[in-house]
């Protein structure tokens, strides 16, 4: 099983397409790398997910590392990006800095991911000068979603499309390995695909992207305050993690778990005390 590398994911533009899911956890993680998925990423959609806050501005640094953690301990072969959550790079280069060297120091990650265009360009580049790997993501921003008035398609507008194609080739020449597409339609991302020489990894950015990206709850129906048209859902496993435990409570109740089977005997000499 050789390690997935980001060398590797920039040869894979235009050859085959690049898979990759969120993971929060050690047994996700598992499951997500013996798969063969090519980039796990600890997304802060970790607060939204996992932690049951109202959107990705709750989470902070230490709760990232602590997750992103438990993911690469898993991790054999995927490349796994930890994802920098709000206020840790937006407001100075140095903390933008200090920040991603934690995921990579702390978390052992193999990358970050952040939002923005052309304003995190600085950081970006300073991030990539101390030889950590970049991950760009532009389009619809979770952590700018009070600016953008709530989660919409983004570049439905002349002007919104060439600033988003802009700003794409902006983080490409900035030093970013890869940038994910979020709800842009998708002929621009095609465009956007076709003229920067890094890959592009869509999530409700249409087929024409380099890769894709689905948050994990999502995919197997453990999330349902909302699913977005984009989701393809594959199964529901709430519906069987539910029946399971209804199921138990149930043989609990009624004595009917646990059988002998399910339990330890006594030693005979131990049984000679008991009488």
């Amino acid at each position: 099983m050789e390690k997935v590398t980001v060398p590797e994911i920039l040869s894979l533009k235009g050859k085959k397409k690049i898979t990759m899911l969120t993971a929060y956890d050690y047994p996700t993680a598992l499951i997500l790398d013996e798969a063969g998925i090519d980039m796990i990423l600890v997304g802060d959609s970790l607060a939204m997910v996992v932690l049951g806050h109202e959107d990705t501005l709750s989470v902070g640094m230490d709760e990232m590392i602590h997750h992103t953690k438990a993911v690469s301990r898993a991790v054999k072969r995927a490349l796994v990006i930890g994802d920098m959550p709000f206020m840790s790079y937006q407001s100075s280069v140095e903390l933008a800095v200090l920040n991603a060297g934690r995921f990579l120091k702390e978390g052992r990650a193999h990358a970050v991911k952040l939002e923005g265009g052309a304003s995190v360009l600085p950081q970006i580049e300073a991030i990539v000068k101390a030889g950590i790997p970049v991950q760009g993501h532009i389009g619809l921003t979770p952590q700018s979603i009070a600016q953008l008035g709530g989660f919409k398609v983004q570049a439905k507008r002349v002007e919104e499309a060439k600033k988003l194609i802009e700003d794409a080739h902006a983080l490409a020449e900035a030093g970013c390995f890869s940038i994910v597409l979020e709800a842009v339609p998708m002929e621009i991302a095609a465009k956007i695909t076709e003229e920067i020489p890094i890959p592009t990894i869509g999530i409700g950015a249409g087929p024409y992207c380099d890769g894709q990206v689905l948050v994990f709850h999502d995919l197997v129906g453990l999330f349902e305050r909302f699913t977005p048209r984009f989701v393809k859902r594959y199964i529901n496993i709430k519906k069987e993690i539910l029946k399971a435990v209804v199921q138990y409570k149930e043989e609990v109740e009624k004595g009917i778990f646990p059988e002998e089977k399910h339990s330890f005997k006594a030693p005979k000499e131990l049984l000679e005390i008991l009488k």
